[in-house]
């Protein structure tokens, strides 16, 4: 699977783009385009790839990327439903004309900071989520209104956090770009599994001193603190999903010594799995 520059068409009598997607799962790999881009995840659950983040995603997830940053959304495990989300994409253009105006002030640091992509949080999502609903079916004027809108409510939030690194290196090759992508789909593959950099060297056809370079300069951290990182956020999906015991899931996300899950769970997301659980518990716990 190859990473590629996408060519984004605006909707029919519009400047910019609206869609509800609806698919089996998302089909695009690691990928950018010169467009913004807003996502509202409808329904669906997996990982999300902005830049050198990566985290679990669910419903109501919504996030904001800026032009040629990279980013994917990868569903993981068997799906018992179809993707369903909104997608809104606009170039700079469309509001380059006005970004110097006093109004725009908000809007023009909202476009800044998404350059690191941006996650909103839940609350202010669910309260967006029927302005961004109602644009799918309006007509481009009021449609470009009420874009205007969502955008003014994005700008003054401070309910949200920025994702990728301010040093993320954003100006890969078509090389590099691809070489990520088979990380990301063997990772998808194995983390069950005991990787080593041996391993994903071989997969890479890299020698493993040339792999860790690599990995380091663009992501800026190590490919096991990576790895990690993708575990912890299978692992969240899990607790929130399913009413497994945390014990289980530590195994079933790849962990043999459940210390060391606890460990760099912790690490990784600044609390306990168990508090992590209640925070977003959705089904009645079993015993732990």
């Amino acid at each position: 699977m190859k990473a590629k520059y996408h060519k984004i068409v605006p909707s029919s009598g519009s400047s910019f783009r609206t869609v509800l997607f609806q698919e089996k799962e998302f089909p695009a790999a690691w990928h950018f385009h010169e467009e913004y881009e807003l996502t509202y995840i409808v329904k669906s659950t997996g990982v999300r790839y902005v830049g050198n983040s990566i985290e679990s995603f669910d419903n109501d997830d919504l996030v904001m990327v800026g032009a040629n940053l990279p980013h994917c959304w990868k569903t993981i495990g068997e799906q018992t439903e179809d993707v369903e989300c909104i997608v809104i994409q606009w170039r700079e253009d469309l509001l380059k004309h006005w970004l110097d105006k006093e109004e725009m002030k908000y809007i023009k640091d909202l476009l800044s900071r998404s350059q690191q992509g941006i996650r909103f949080d839940v609350n202010l999502a669910l309260e967006i989520k029927p302005m961004l609903l109602k644009m799918v079916a309006m007509k481009p004027f009021e449609r470009l209104l009420l874009f205007m809108k969502v955008l003014q409510k994005l700008a003054v939030t401070t309910q949200f956090n920025l994702l990728a690194g301010a040093n993320f290196t954003k100006s890969l090759s078509y090389k590099e770009s691809e070489r990520i992508n088979v990380v990301y789909d063997y990772l998808k593959e194995n983390y069950l599994n005991k990787i080593t950099i041996d391993d994903i060297s071989e997969v890479m056809n890299m020698s493993s001193d040339t792999f860790s370079r690599f990995f380091k300069k663009t992501f800026h951290t190590s490919f096991f603190t990576f790895l990690n990182e993708y575990k912890i956020s299978i692992a969240c999906k899990m607790l929130i999903d399913t009413d497994l015991s945390i014990s289980e899931i530590g195994y079933k996300v790849g962990y043999n010594n459940l210390t060391f899950f606890h460990r760099q769970f912790q690490k990784n997301m600044k609390m306990s799995p168990s508090k992590y659980r209640k925070s977003y518990q959705r089904i009645p716990m079993r015993s732990q």
